[in-house]
């Protein structure tokens, strides 16, 4: 039986290689925690800086939106808001750093994944190409 060529060789190579370093630099690229916890910590800065003006608890009814789950923690209206706007800082803080650590590894599993499939995609590649150089060779040996 002959050899696969170089070009079979150096196209399965580069199935398994672009797919697995597309994955890595996704993982390493996925800003969505950061920029999460970047807006939110403006929102809360907007919220201190509200208690200093004229109507604070209608300025964080504006601000309920972009504060999302931290405006739990924040309303209703009352209290020591300072207080509980910092507390809510570094509650945000750490649930924002357990989000950045489960969608690493999310997609870390996915990479796994997606170079497992493009493994077998050049296993089966690689078994095509075997059964056609075996067809070629048979076909080119003369009948006796």
């Amino acid at each position: 039986m002959r050899k696969i060529d170089s070009t079979w060789f150096a196209f399965l190579v580069m199935t398994v290689a672009v797919v697995g370093l597309v994955g890595i630099f996704a993982t390493y690229a996925a800003p969505i925690p950061l920029q999460r916890a970047l807006q939110r910590d403006a929102a809360l800065n907007e919220a201190r800086a509200a208690l200093a003006g004229p109507e604070p608890q209608a300025a964080l009814e504006k601000l309920k939106q972009r504060l999302g789950e931290s405006a739990a923690a924040l309303l209703p209206f009352g209290g020591d808001m300072a207080a509980r706007i910092e507390a809510e800082r570094l509650a945000m803080h750490a649930r924002l750093e357990r989000d950045a650590a489960y969608t690493a590894s999310r997609l870390r599993w996915l990479l796994v994944a997606i170079t497992t499939m493009g493994a077998v995609f050049a296993a089966a590649i690689l078994g095509i190409a075997i059964r056609s150089t075996v067809r070629q060779e048979d076909q080119a040996r003369p009948r006796t």
